[in-house]
């Protein structure tokens, strides 16, 4: 007979964590910012954009979900978002990049050493510009998505300063001004983007820790996107668990390929045949 206990189970001690937290005021940020601008949530199928889906259904179950498919994702992210769709009832719509992000990569000529090189659109306006025009030109000049400050020195930086632009702006006394920004600050015009062609995101988990994310996601039982599952039994460090386009030119040099060619030979033999120079990133 083993004396030994069950140990620690880290998601029963994130789902603690997070029962104790009050959403109510974020829940009525998201209804202010939707009756305000219209628009979506854009869903990528990673963890950051679930739990805003997660968070904007529970203001309007109707909200559209929007999936910028850019023709280079994980083969589960679609099954994914299908049978997330299925069992949240979503108001799922898939706008596809054209042309995809893998055409856009061979047209280039920059992943054969033998073609020749070719002026292609910005990947960023193929793959999130365009597919984003199309969505808001459906479903209004807002957006809700899980872009954290977490994430990025540049992201932070963005974010802090719209912050100082919508605290001049809104704010008239409703909290206490501080250099950083208070809490009440943070919380009351935080996570605002407002862009130059009249659309506006916000990101109501902006200022949010990886660890409270993985804690609401456990807390509210939400199920993940398998390849996160497929990345840690490979090995992957934790910068590299991430869902995105299954080619990343953001983290290549992380070591994406290597775990790409483990975890899906078919799908990496395929790229590596369209893409001869994927094999330098090894």
């Amino acid at each position: 007979m083993s004396t030994q206990g069950p140990g620690l189970d880290l998601a029963r001690l994130r789902a603690l964590r997070g029962a104790r937290q009050d959403y109510r005021p974020l829940l009525m940020r998201i209804e202010g910012h939707l009756q305000a601008h219209d628009g979506y949530v854009a869903l990528s199928g990673g963890k950051d954009s679930v739990v805003v889906a997660h968070l904007a259904r529970q203001v309007d179950p109707a909200t559209p979900m929007v999936w910028f498919d850019s023709g280079l994702e994980y083969p589960e992210t679609r099954s994914y978002l299908h049978e997330l769709a299925d069992a949240w009832n979503l108001n799922l719509h898939i706008v596809a990049a054209s042309p995809t992000l893998l055409e856009l990569l061979v047209a280039s000529g920059a992943w054969d050493h033998d073609a020749p090189r070719r002026r292609v659109p910005h990947l960023g306006e193929v793959v999130i510009t365009a597919p984003a025009a199309v969505a808001h030109e459906a479903f209004g000049d807002g957006e809700l998505w899980g872009v954290r400050a977490e994430e990025s020195r540049g992201r932070r930086l963005k974010y802090l300063s719209e912050l100082r632009a919508q605290t001049a702006m809104h704010c008239h006394g409703c909290c206490p001004r501080s250099v950083p920004p208070s809490r009440e600050q943070r919380a009351r015009h935080g996570g605002v983007i407002e862009r130059l062609d009249g659309t506006v995101a916000y990101g109501p988990i902006w200022d949010w820790t990886t660890g409270q994310v993985w804690s609401y996601l456990a807390t509210h039982g939400i199920p993940l996107n398998p390849v996160y599952a497929k990345l840690r039994a490979l090995g992957a460090p934790v910068q590299a668990l991430r869902v995105s386009h299954a080619l990343d030119g953001g983290r290549l040099e992380l070591g994406q390929v290597t775990w790409l060619r483990r975890g899906w030979p078919a799908l990496y033999a395929e790229l590596a045949r369209a893409l001869p120079r994927l094999s330098e990133f090894l």
